[in-house]
């Protein structure tokens, strides 16, 4: 049988990125010693080089714009820059991860190809609702809101037209794509997952839980990883914290770890509070699941995840959470029991979710994130998909 060769591309890839990052990386560890495929990453980079890491793996560091400002997200689009590698590799199956231009021109890339490849696409960001409604709402357009928002899916229907499949890891974004306009047989539930074997309760460090108590066993402890953007409720969090400080016997300890274009806000944070931290960006999974394994509580604050890969590790790890009311983050909650919903989103209304999980029984919490984050695992998402993708070019 020869090698299902599979070429990727998505201008979400960052090397400091949170959710995507982690995605591709689980997915060329799991491709890297497949008997059966070949997958090549074009990976955004800052020049043009090919790295054969095995003979099932590939990445093309290709030379890519760079956003400025504290991002570090490259843009690929130029038909000079995408097709070197369908023209390399004439791939059975192409995957497209990110919604804006590309995938028109890949679909623009493949024509005349010899061997005309499957499109397929992941939907890892639900971006007519994170960054076209929200956008509107924010500014106060409800009306003309929920009008953009009809007119970004159009814009992923025709972007999509010709792609065999969407791919998509919650239920609630699966529905709300169907119900936008996309037939049920073009979409494809396949659920992410996290790495067992480093996300686990015993990863706790007990010098860093005691750095983090400074003393005083009742203080509560919470650790936020996510990227430093009003999206994600960084500054939500930072404006309850004041609050937590007056409600809670003793100030909260927080850990800050990422960046993002509000990384000024962490850093002051940090400046003025005696028990907020900032770690700085953490590439290593097993030190991120020590920092995770060491706190009491995770924050999963943007009701925009279209699966939360760090709402899963933090699960593994124990962690109990506070979740927004949509998206993934309230499937993974109300799936697993393991904290409070955020009913509102507002400052006062997450100190006061906050507070009630600081007066829950921790320990049962504890297990119950454990238990529901163990029926997720990345080998059982890449067979999955894998699978999809042999059904497509055998059909």
């Amino acid at each position: 049988m020869s090698q299902l060769v599979i070429v990727d591309y998505n201008n979400f890839w960052s090397p400091s990125g949170g959710g995507v990052r982690r995605y591709h990386l689980e997915r060329m560890k799991y491709y890297k010693n497949h008997p059966d495929a070949l997958l090549v990453f074009v990976q955004n980079d800052g020049k043009t080089y090919t790295e054969k890491v095995s003979d099932s793996l590939i990445i093309e560091h290709t030379k890519a714009f760079r956003f400025p400002g504290n991002w570090e997200y490259r843009f690929l689009w130029r038909q000079i820059d995408l097709k070197p590698a369908i023209a390399k590799y004439k791939p059975d199956i192409i995957e497209v991860g990110s919604p804006y231009i590309l995938p028109k021109a890949i679909e623009k890339a493949c024509e005349g190809c010899p061997k005309k490849p499957i499109l397929t696409a992941f939907w890892h960001a639900d971006f007519p609702v994170t960054y076209v409604r929200r956008f509107f709402e924010k500014w106060g357009f409800p009306r003309f809101a929920k009008k953009a928002e009809s007119l970004a899916f159009a814009y992923a229907r025709s972007s999509f037209k010709k792609y065999a499949k969407i791919e998509a890891s919650s239920h609630e974004v699966m529905d709300r794509i169907q119900a936008n306009g996309f037939k049920p047989e073009q979409l494809e539930w396949i659920p992410l997952g996290v790495d067992l074997e480093t996300f686990h309760p015993e990863a706790r460090d007990e010098t860093l839980v005691q750095e983090l108590k400074d003393g005083d066993p009742n203080r509560l402890t919470i650790f936020f990883p996510h990227r430093f953007c009003d999206e994600k409720g960084l500054r939500l969090f930072l404006e309850a914290y004041p609050i937590l400080c007056k409600e809670l016997e003793s100030e909260p300890a927080v850990l800050f770890a990422g960046t993002g274009p509000d990384l000024p806000l962490v850093e002051e944070a940090a400046k003025k509070y005696k028990h907020i931290r900032y770690e700085g960006f953490i590439k290593s999974t097993a030190e991120m699941a020590r920092h995770y394994a060491s706190v009491d509580m995770g924050l999963a604050l943007s009701g925009w995840e279209t699966f939360g890969l760090s709402i899963l590790e933090s699960l593994a790890c124990g962690d109990a959470l506070v979740a927004a009311s949509t998206g993934a983050a309230l499937e993974h909650l109300r799936e697993s029991g393991a904290g409070v919903l955020l009913e509102e989103r507002t400052p006062q209304a997450l100190a006061q979710a906050i507070v009630k999980i600081s007066k829950m029984d921790m320990a049962q919490l504890k297990q119950k994130s454990v238990e529901y984050a163990k029926k997720f695992s990345w080998q059982s998402c890449f067979e999955r998909q894998f699978a999809m993708y042999q059904k497509l070019v055998q059909r």
